[in-house]
């Protein structure tokens, strides 16, 4: 792949990041983690996107004739109606964990995306530039490092009724300094190498050469080792929800069933155990997926692939 000058021409050759992120992934795919991950997390998707629509059931729905119905393969409830069982109110465990599923995936992705753009954008900015500019950015990261996530969500969210978006926003600015060193490492090595320099002499802009040859070139290996980032939110935001920062009842959320549920931990376990078991599924499934990702990125740039 070509670079260009600001007029147009060709005046270098820049790594072929495409074949790299190929390469990755490839590799990553061919591992049996890789395809038990995947598996698993199709099979949760389909669900989560398909049952609560086609059972109709509404998560928040209360039936208090149906309160407290164990899950069908215990033996003693033989409807097919509510094949996890049912919460103290009789809501249906099986469409509340799969529809909290979906507000957690939800905010997990939406975070790591959040915490992505801060923190490559920052790293970029400070290892592209420098001196002074690299010096601020980086006291920023530190300032914001020394704030535990916390912290943060107890001042931002226990001041204010928790919505999606705020929580979302928490999470992503909670966990930004840690691709903004990243990119800075990553961005002040490859400022070095001879297509920039030619991109320079070209007559290509500070600005050009950001979002057309550095970003497209690093973002892809940044992008895999997010994977496991999702995760990591996906618990933090169930944490939130158990100490009452997270989504608010009555919407279903992870957190907020599973706080629910440890008040029946004796006689009605399956309304902490259901979501806990979705969420251990799917968290495991991620960590999976990301952890071979992050091998192949390793194997292919620590095999001079890169």
């Amino acid at each position: 792949m070509s670079v260009t000058t600001a007029a147009g021409g060709p005046i270098a050759h820049k790594p072929a990041q495409r074949s790299i992120a190929r390469r990755i992934f490839d590799k990553a795919a061919s591992t049996p983690g890789f395809r038990v991950g995947l598996s698993i997390f199709v099979v949760l998707a389909l669900a989560t996107a398909l049952y609560p629509e086609l059972s109709s059931i509404d998560p928040t729905k209360m039936d208090v004739k149906a309160r407290l119905l164990p899950p069908l393969f215990l033996g003693n409830n033989w409807s097919w109606a509510h094949p996890l069982g049912t919460d103290q109110i009789g809501r249906d465990m099986l469409v509340r964990s799969l529809v909290g599923l979906r507000y957690s995936f939800l905010i997990g992705v939406a975070s790591v995306i959040v915490m992505l753009a801060i923190g490559c954008a920052l790293g970029t900015i400070a290892g592209y530039f420098g001196g002074r500019t690299d010096a601020v950015i980086m006291r920023l990261t530190d300032a914001q490092l020394s704030i535990p996530m916390i912290i943060l969500a107890i001042s931002v969210l226990g001041v204010s009724r928790p919505t999606i978006p705020a929580i979302i926003v928490v999470l992503g600015v909670s966990n930004w300094p840690v691709y903004a060193r990243i990119m800075r490492s990553i961005v002040m090595t490859e400022r070095q190498r001879e297509y920039v320099r030619a991109a320079k002499i070209g007559g290509s802009t500070d600005a050009r050469i950001i979002l057309t040859l550095l970003l497209p070139l690093l973002l892809p290996p940044v992008l895999f080792t997010s994977v496991l980032d999702v995760a990591r939110m996906m618990i933090f935001e169930s944490t939130l929800g158990f100490l009452g920062l997270g989504v608010q009842p009555p919407t279903p959320t992870f957190g907020n069933i599973i706080a629910d549920g440890r008040k029946y931990l004796l006689n009605a376990w399956w309304i902490a155990t259901m979501p806990g078991l979705f969420l251990g599924l799917t968290l495991t499934s991620i960590n999976l997926i990301g952890a071979s990702l992050e091998r192949a990125r390793n194997t292919v740039h620590g095999g001079g692939e890169g």
